[in-house]
């Protein structure tokens, strides 16, 4: 059987456990790659009856509900905002106009000649910003009818996770510092941060702020996810500390440690999530993947434990021998 590869780490991890046995080289290999718990999550719900298989029943009465009354809205109101938008973007005195930055072909059809950024498309940008709007619209109607279940649906798939790895209550175990220096992170900051997920904050940064944003043509879908990447992981992230019975101080210096880590997993969780309609299905896999994700650090986290409780050891025998 060949060898797996020996993990090399870089100096500013600041830790002295970087050379991990080789028990845990496949879980660090994963943990250099944390987007990549985004495409196991999905592949784990997609493939794994015992989480997609509870998850659509509870969620399947709403689900078609939802989609009844999003498909209606769509038929409904397509055309009309496809006009307004239409000519909101191209009336040079809107402050939507992207006449600076694509050329509009007034008597375009659904496939135009418009090009963007100098790139021709293949629709023009009113149909797209359109359908990415009433899309979105529809996320919403259907959300409407299973936001009980699914958050239930959360849940449960988290703690299926877990228990899919053979591990009960015990294997979570206190926060253990993993770096000799440990990052100070600035409280005044994670105050701020409880008042902006405060709901009404949160509404009114989601929907007056990030969804026009979101309907700039291809770009904007990108900016958006960026802009929610941090705070998706730590969402994601939450039965993770509290399971550990983490404190905030902790959990502001674990995320600071590996801020990368949850940027890039959150950006690319948010960017699925964002998208219209089947990122409601992402909602649930991310969570999936999360746990995975928790697992591999708890992992790390015994190891780390492990060895301080050895140095602790051996510097106590060499002062019993002096």
């Amino acid at each position: 059987m060949p060898e797996e590869p020996v993990l090399e780490h870089s100096a500013s991890h600041l830790s002295k456990y970087d050379e991990v046995p080789q028990e845990l080289h496949r879980a660090m290999l994963r943990l250099n790659f944390p987007s990549s718990y985004v495409v196991v999550g999905a592949y784990r719900l997609f493939t794994d009856k015992s989480l997609y298989a509870p998850t659509w029943d509870k969620c399947r009465n709403g689900a078609r509900r939802g989609l009844i009354c999003g498909f209606a809205w769509i038929c409904a109101s397509y055309s009309i905002q496809r006009r307004i938008i239409k000519a909101a973007i191209t009336n040079p005195s809107s402050i939507f106009s992207m006449r600076y930055i694509t050329r509009f072909e007034e008597t375009a059809g659904e496939l135009s000649h418009e090009t963007f950024l100098g790139f021709k498309l293949p629709f023009n940008i009113s149909t797209y910003v359109a359908i990415l709007l009433v899309g979105s619209q529809a996320t919403g109607i259907i959300s409407f009818f299973v936001a009980r279940n699914i958050r239930v649906v959360r849940r449960r798939v988290w703690d299926q996770t877990v228990a899919s790895r053979g591990k009960g209550p015990d294997f979570w175990q206190p926060y253990v510092e993993e770096w000799d220096f440990p990052p100070v992170v600035n409280e005044r900051w994670g105050r701020l941060d409880k008042i902006f997920k405060i709901w009404f904050w949160r509404m009114l940064i989601q929907k007056v702020i990030l969804l026009p944003l979101s309907l700039y043509p291809f770009v904007g879908t990108f900016i958006t996810a960026a802009f929610k990447g941090l705070s998706t992981a730590q969402d994601l992230h939450k039965p993770y500390f509290a399971t550990k019975k983490m404190t905030a101080h902790q959990e502001a210096v674990f995320i600071e440690e590996r801020k990368w880590d949850y940027r890039t997993f959150g950006f690319v969780a948010a960017l699925l999530e964002g998208l219209p309609i089947v990122g409601l299905v992402f909602t649930v896999s991310n969570r999936i993947g999360a746990a995975m994700w928790a697992h591999d650090l708890e992992k790390r986290q015994h190891y780390v434990a492990a060895q301080r409780r050895t140095s602790v050891v051996g510097r106590s025998k060499t002062v019993q021998t002096y």
